[in-house]
C-alpha cells in the first residue's frame, strides 16, 4: 500500500535528495563511456578506489566524508591511469587490464581494511563506517553527505553541459575532432574527472560493487528509446533518478530491505523492459528481421 506519511518523513527527504541527485547525474554522465564501448572502466575504478578510502582513514584517522572522498579521487585516478598506461604499452586486451587492475586494488582495500581491524593503531577511530563502502549503506547517509553530493555532482554537470558539443562530437568520431581542433586529450581529462567524480561521491551509496551499475544501466535503457545524444542523456537521467525515488520509497516502507540494491534493482528492471518493448529493443529487431 502506498504510504504518502514516507514522502514527508525526514529520511526520506534526505535519503531521497542525495540519491536522486547522484543517480540522475551519474545516468547522464554514464552514457559517455558507455558510448564510448569502455563502461567497465567504471567498475574497475569502483573497485579501485576503495583502497584510497581505507589509506585516507589510516592517515587521518576519521571517516570526514571529504577526506574518504579524496582518497578515492586519488586511487580510482591513479588505476585509470594505470590502465591507460597498460593498455598502451601491452598486448593485453581492455577486458583482461580491467579485470587485472580491479582484482589487484579491491584486494589492496581489503588487506587493509582486515590490517586496521586488527592493529591497536587505529583502536580509539571509528571505522565501522568503512564497511559501507563495500555494500553500500545509504539508508544511513547524513546532511554532509548529501552537501558533498550537491558540491561534487553539480560541476560534474555544468562540466557535462559546457562541454557536450565537444563530447558529442569526440564519441562518435575521435579522429575527426582531432582535426577539427577539439584537444581530444582534454576530453578524456574531463570524463575522467566526471566519472570519478561520481563514483566516490556514489561510494557511500551503493558500493564499489554497485557503483557502475549506476552508470551503466540508466545509459543502456536510454539507448533502447533513443538514438539521438541529447535525448539519451535526458532518458538515463530521468531513469537513474526516478528508479533512486522508488527505490528509497521502497526501503523506507520495507524494512530489511537495502536502499542502494534496491535502487540498482528497479534500474535493472526498467532496463530488462526496454531491452524487449523499447524502439530499439528485442520484440521491434525480431520484427525487422521477419519483414527482411
Amino acid at each position: 500500500m502506498f504510504n504518502i506519511d514516507i514522502l514527508t518523513s525526514y529520511t526520506f527527504i534526505i535519503v531521497g535528495s542525495g540519491t536522486f541527485l547522484l543517480a540522475a547525474i551519474a545516468g547522464a554522465v554514464g552514457c559517455i563511456t558507455v558510448l564510448k564501448g569502455q563502461s567497465l572502466i567504471g567498475d574497475a575504478i569502483g573497485h579501485a578506489a576503495f583502497p584510497g578510502i581505507v589509506l585516507s582513514f589510516m592517515l587521518f584517522m576519521q571517516r570526514e566524508p571529504v577526506l574518504l572522498t579524496l582518497g578515492a579521487v586519488v586511487s580510482g585516478t591513479t588505476a585509470f591511469i594505470l590502465i591507460q598506461f597498460i593498455k598502451e604499452n601491452s598486448k593485453l586486451k581492455l577486458d583482461a587490464i580491467l579485470a587485472v587492475v580491479l582484482s589487484s586494488f579491491f584486494g589492496v582495500g581489503m588487506v587493509l581494511k582486515s590490517h586496521i581491524q586488527g592493529n591497536s593503531t587505529y583502536k580509539d577511530a571509528a571505522q565501522s563506517g568503512l564497511s559501507s563502502y563495500i555494500f553500500g549503506q545509504a539508508a544511513y547517509i547524513m546532511k554532509d553527505d548529501v552537501k558533498l553530493i550537491v558540491y561534487v555532482g553539480i560541476p560534474m554537470l555544468v562540466l557535462l553541459i559546457l562541454f557536450y558539443k565537444e563530447i558529442k562530437v569526440f564519441l562518435f568520431d575521435e579522429i575527426y575532432a582531432s582535426t577539427i581542433g577539439i584537444k581530444t586529450v582534454l576530453l578524456y581529462g574531463i570524463i575522467l574527472v566526471m566519472t570519478m567524480g561520481i563514483i566516490a561521491t556514489g561510494l557511500k551509496l551503493v558500493g564499489a560493487i554497485l557503483i557502475s551499475s549506476l552508470l551503466i544501466i540508466p545509459a543502456i535503457t536510454a539507448l533502447q528509446w533513443s538514438d539521438k545524444f541529447g535525448w539519451v542523456l535526458i532518458i538515463a537521467g530521468v531513469v537513474g533518478g526516478v528508479s533512486a525515488l522508488i527505490g528509497t520509497y521502497i526501503s523506507t516502507a520495507y524494512e530489511g530491505m537495502s536502499t542502494g540494491a534496491t535502487i540498482i534493482l528497479i534500474m535493472g528492471s526498467l532496463a530488462i523492459i526496454s531491452l524487449v518493448i523499447g524502439p530499439h529493443g528485442m520484440i521491434k529487431n525480431l520484427r525487422m528481421r521477419r519483414q527482411g
